[in-house]
């Protein structure tokens, strides 16, 4: 019995991890080019390391694309009353391989394609007790169809969990010029730098 127990703790261990690699003939094909194109929509819950909800989040984002490097814009309005917003200055490659920078992210966010999936990290800087916190940002997105994406965001700090996201994004409107979200940003977060 103590022999089984063991085996069974082994393999559920070794279940825990899992590699992009996995999900490469899961389709729909995720292309960040293609699906962060136009306007979308987000609902999120952010819950903290105890697992409770803390804040949920609704966020208009709009993309726009040159060949192979993007600007993703998002503008979120949290439960709390709080407004913010973050530039995406995205590269995607013909292999795969993703980076990112935003005015909240430490250094490049890197990461890879993989079927209907992205992973991908970065170090973001996040408000916390008047002053900032840096986190570890380990990200899933999966593609459920051309219109829908499920995001699964852990948050670390010191290699613990801190606070887990759960993010849904439907694509609204592709052929819809970032230009209107550009300013509905300058509008609503001062001294926002796009």
């Amino acid at each position: 019995m103590h022999k089984f127990s063991l085996l069974a703790i082994a393999a559920l261990l070794s279940g825990c991890s899992q590699s992009v690699s996995e999900y490469s003939n899961e389709t729909p094909q995720l292309k960040l080019d293609q699906f962060f194109q136009g306007e979308s929509r987000a609902w999120g819950v952010l819950h903290n390391w105890q697992g409770k909800q803390s804040v949920r989040f609704t966020a208009e984002l709009c993309g726009s694309w040159q060949g192979s490097s993007g600007n993703l814009y998002e503008l979120f309005y949290f439960s709390d009353g709080r407004v913010e917003q973050r530039h995406w200055q995205l590269q995607q490659n013909a292999d795969g391989s993703v980076s990112g920078s935003a005015g909240d992210v430490v250094g490049q966010a890197k990461g890879q394609l993989a079927g209907n999936s992205l992973y991908w990290e970065y170090t973001l800087r996040i408000p916390y007790d008047g002053d900032t916190l840096d986190v570890k940002v380990k990200d899933w997105l999966y593609l459920i169809d051309n219109e829908n994406l499920l995001n699964r965001t852990t948050l670390h700090k010191y290699g613990l969990s801190v606070g887990e996201l759960t993010l849904s994004i439907q694509q609204q409107n592709k052929n819809a010029d970032c230009a209107a979200l550009q300013e509905k940003i300058r509008q609503q977060v001062p001294g926002a730098v796009l």
